[in-house]
């Protein structure tokens, strides 16, 4: 019933004819399903319902079978992760029962967001992978309208594998991405002109991270005069790639003039796949060496890359924070923000690819999944808290609910999803602006994720974790009678990988001092208690740096407030950010910082959920 969206051609002799055939077929599609897009969403329901009848979850819902829309909005309720959680539990355990999915769970994609400190776990289904390459497909379609000739040469993209576990009833739980670089589908494809990249796949599926960087830097230098493209999934991945090359770049140097592999470089795989990409080279490596030996290193991707066309990252959400750091280096190329997907589903893309990032929309494909929309209230600037959900507001909120077709310009939404895979009425937490139209299907601006005030990398920590972390932290001061008045945070990019910062006032009543190593436990205190994706990207992935906590002086933060009322803000009604973001006030605290303090270990981390680990 759902339509199919034309797949490449995985043929070394694919002519430019059938590339351009391809391309028009799936620029027919999109024009068609964005037309269609009401009539769209109701077949996709209607699939995803008379496939499922018979699935536990909505026969404990008492569906009975309907596939109407006004039938499903009226009796399924709308959810959180925690609703299904005993379901995908079960799953998780080795249940093989169709609980959520008339379908086998082919695995769980871990999700960035996080339920009691753990990854969520995402059910998916084989056919799932499916969508996501359609939507590659798609994706690639547009840009070539706006960039040309991308098949004539490579992509140079930074892409890591993280680690992944096993639920105790088998099933793979890993991030979408290292699913996706792990899938045969991934390596068969790289005979797609469009799939062409330097980095070798056994550079990419190195889990250790300095060999997997080394490696995938080394290829694309070699490679630097047939790249027409740059990037990684995050800004904040690529960012690091940059500053990597500016620590290492005279090692990388030395081994394309003699041809040979740096010696910490010791997985055999890596070794053998980039022996096949690297031959002497003296010329490249003293060009190399007298780019990046000159004082400014603005520029320099296409200083060392002159061919490239663009960068491909995500610089919408939290990623925007790095947007000035990016065009630092990259010089004037388009920052180009291609698609809009997650763990739970693959929602749509960026149909003007070369716009600037400010500007960037995404269109929602109808045949991805059915989408609702919750609208968003939002008073003194702040998203107003829609949860907790009791029936009452569950009530509430699926009135609510409106469709795809139905959204307003301007109106800001947190996105509803139903998918193939068993998510039925899933609130995936993102916070959507409408901003214009594709024929008749809208196009959003992605805000911000529903309450995260932290995020580096793909860590998101909101306002009531980092209060139970602090909470946690401080009882390292009770022996010196010393107590945290207030505290702000904010994400510091200003250094590379970028860090938490906190803002601690403190009221001291005990007549020792506090010595620094106590603040120093606090920071890894405070580490200890965030959530695992934070401790996997300082432990493991090494994408966050160490915490640091800025001890300020007493009466800070009543100028944090004269400042903030001086701008506008009421006295009523004011209360202290938990994390700044504007610059006046990150400047106001730091000018009244009296000693800086940071972890000096990483925190804990190993693969998998605690209560599994537990069981081994």
């Amino acid at each position: 019933m759902e339509k199919t969206i034309p797949g490449r051609e995985d043929n070394k002799k694919s002519t430019d004819c059938s590339i351009a055939e391809n391309n028009k077929k799936a620029l027919q599609f999109i024009e068609e399903v964005t037309t269609n897009v009401d009539e769209v969403q109701k077949r996709v329901l209607a699939e995803i319902l008379s496939r499922n009848a018979n699935v536990e979850y909505l026969q404990r819902h008492n569906l009975n079978g309907h596939t109407d829309r006004e039938t499903f909005k009226k009796i399924i309720p709308v959810i959180t992760y925690e609703d299904i959680q005993p379901d995908i539990n079960r799953i998780a355990d080795g249940d093989k029962s169709p609980i959520l999915c008339s379908q086998p769970i082919s695995e769980f994609l871990t999700s960035s967001g996080t339920s009691g400190g753990e990854r969520k776990l995402m059910p998916i289904i084989e056919e799932d992978f499916g969508r996501r390459s359609q939507l590659y497909s798609l994706m690639i379609s547009v840009v070539s309208q706006s960039v040309p000739d991308l098949e004539k040469g490579k992509g140079m993209y930074f892409m890591f594998v993280k680690s992944e576990a096993k639920t105790p009833g088998g099933l793979l739980a890993r991030p979408v991405l290292t699913s996706i670089f792990k899938r045969p589908h991934f390596h068969n494809n790289r005979l797609d002109p469009y799939s062409n990249h330097t980095s070798p796949t056994e550079t990419i599926l190195c889990l250790d991270s300095y060999q997997s960087m080394y490696s995938q830097m080394l290829c694309g230098l070699c490679q630097n005069k047939e790249v027409l493209r740059v990037g990684a999934v995050f800004a904040s991945a690529f960012i690091r790639a940059m500053r990597f090359l500016e620590e290492h770049w005279s090692l990388l140097c030395n081994d394309i003039r003699t041809g040979t592999i740096n010696a910490q470089i010791t997985d055999p795989s890596v070794r053998e796949a980039v022996m096949k990409i690297l031959k002497p080279d003296p010329e490249l490596a003293d060009f190399i060496e007298a780019e990046c030996s000159k004082s400014s290193w603005q520029g320099i991707v296409t200083r060392l890359w002159p061919n490239t066309k663009y960068v491909d990252v995500v610089v919408t959400g939290t990623m925007s924070q790095y947007i000035s750091t990016l065009e630092y280096y990259s010089s004037s190329l388009p920052l180009v923000s291609t698609t809009y997907a997650s763990s739970e589903c693959s929602f749509g893309i960026n149909l003007n690819p070369l716009c600037k990032p400010s500007e960037v929309s995404y269109t929602l494909i109808p045949t991805m999944g059915y989408f609702e929309f919750l609208p968003i209230h939002r008073i003194n600037n702040e998203v107003k808290d829609s949860i907790p959900m009791s029936e009452s507001q569950n009530e509430k909120e699926q009135q609510q609910l409106v469709d795809l077709v139905d959204v307003k310009i301007g109106q800001e939404y947190e996105l509803v999803v139903t998918t193939y895979s068993g998510l039925y009425r899933y609130r995936v937490g993102d916070v959507l602006r409408v901003a214009g139209y594709k024929n008749n299907a809208p196009q959003f601006n992605f805000v911000c994720r529903e309450n995260v005030i932290l995020s580096i990398d793909s860590d998101k920590t909101d306002e009531v974790e980092l209060q139970n972390a602090v909470k946690h932290a401080v009882s390292n001061l009770m022996p010196f009678d010393a107590h945290v008045t207030e505290y702000a945070s904010y994400a510091d990019t200003t250094t590379i990988p970028g860090h938490y910062v906190l803002f601690w006032e403190l009221r001291v009543n005990g007549s020792t001092p506090v010595p620094p190593s106590v603040f120093e436990n606090c920071c890894l205190s405070i580490e200890e208690s965030l959530n695992s994706v934070y401790r996997q990207g300082r432990a493991s992935d090494k994408s966050i740096g160490p915490l640091e906590i800025r001890i300020v002086e007493i009466g800070t933060f009543d100028k944090l407030m004269d400042y903030c009322i001086s701008l506008g803000a009421s006295i009523n009604q004011y209360k202290t950010p938990r994390c700044v973001k504007l610059t006046p006030l990150i400047e106001l605290l730091n000018s009244r910082v009296v000693s800086s303090h940071f972890s000096q270990t990483c925190p804990n981390w190993i693969p998998g959920h605690k209560q599994w680990n537990n069981m081994n």
